[in-house]
């Protein structure tokens, strides 16, 4: 006689009684991050809203100044001392480069991501942005619509070079300008070749470009992070200028963008390799004229102009978290 299965029951529960219970689970501790902040002045408004947004978030700011890192390189593994410390443990970085230290920024970028640690605007795209002859480059060549820009070397013929830009007035920049610094506006064929000649004798590269006339003393800035505008305002500038600059004395003036200028300053960030832009644009007959783009855009003006409504800041770091999360994972799956 073949041997009965027998199958198992559950114990039964006595009316009264209750089923024993798991044990709470610890509750999952939260792992702070490093995020390191590259500003030469702690005390600067976007460096101490940037600080703040990453304490409120429960990680570790270091504000680090660029110039005090230490690059160092042998054999092996490279290597970074701040103050005669290494530097460790960084898990992202978020660069804050000043034009005046282009060259020795880019050098202590680079170094972090030789590193491997994740850096939220790499340095091939800042260069490129600090170029304006070369951003706008890669912004015509992609499609996008630029006041028409001329580079030359060629004195003999200055009245060819303002046709080429439409006429009189004419606007003239340095390659490496920032904060309107640079930016001169000429109205006379004299002026244009004083200022060239000047500029040319000092050794600096030059663009001139269109005067856009139906956008005389305003601009519209629209602030990138990622794949979205987090915030954008109309800038205009002071009497008696024509550049809209905050820091030329400039006011701003919280807009709600349209769906053309939004797609126009995303894809700029995107062309020119930046994860996080400020994205000048004029306010053209037909639609958005890509200006310039800025790799380390302040955010002062734009957090003023919408009140506090927009924590520019706040997007900044949370991008930078979810970036270096998927640099991460992405070097893990390599890794497998």
């Amino acid at each position: 006689m073949s041997p009965r299965t027998v199958k198992s029951k559950k114990a039964p529960v006595l009316p009264g009684s209750q089923a024993p219970e798991r044990p709470p689970r610890a509750p999952r501790r939260r792992v702070k991050k490093t995020v390191a902040i590259l500003s030469r002045k702690r005390s600067l408004y976007s460096t101490r809203r940037l600080v703040e947004a990453i304490r409120a978030r429960g990680h570790r700011p270091l504000v680090l100044d660029t110039l005090r890192c230490c690059l160092l390189l042998a054999q092996g593994a490279p290597r970074m001392t701040y103050r005669g410390v290494e530097i460790r443990g960084v898990d992202v970085v978020v660069p804050r480069i000043g034009a005046s230290i282009t060259a020795y920024g880019l050098a202590v970028v680079n170094h972090f991501e030789m590193m491997g640690v994740p850096v939220l605007n790499p340095p091939t795209s800042i260069a490129r942005s600090r170029d304006k002859l070369r951003a706008l480059q890669f912004l015509a060549s992609a499609g996008l619509d630029i006041p028409r820009t001329v580079m030359a070397h060629d004195r003999s013929n200055v009245r060819r070079l303002v046709e080429e830009v439409g006429g009189l007035p004419v606007i003239i920049k340095l390659i490496k300008g920032t904060q309107g610094v640079g930016v001169m506006i000429a109205h006379t064929l004299p002026e244009v070749q004083t200022i060239l000649d000047t500029f040319w004798d000092l050794g600096q590269e030059i663009v001139l470009q269109e005067f856009v006339a139906e956008s005389e003393g305003r601009d519209v800035r629209a602030l990138v992070v990622g794949d979205k505008v987090v915030g954008a305002m109309r800038r205009k500038a002071k009497k008696g200028e024509f550049r809209s600059n905050i820091h030329r004395g400039g006011e701003g003036q919280a807009i709600e963008l349209p769906a053309s200028y939004t797609e126009a300053a995303v894809r700029a960030a995107r062309i020119i390799g930046l994860e996080v832009a400020g994205v000048d644009m004029l306010e053209g007959h037909a639609g958005p004229r890509l200006m310039e783009i800025n790799s380390s855009p302040g955010f002062e003006g734009l957090e003023g102009a919408t009140k506090g409504q927009v924590d520019v800041a706040g997007a900044i770091i949370d991008h930078a978290l979810a970036y270096a999360k998927a640099k991460a994972e992405a070097a893990k799956a390599r890794g497998g």
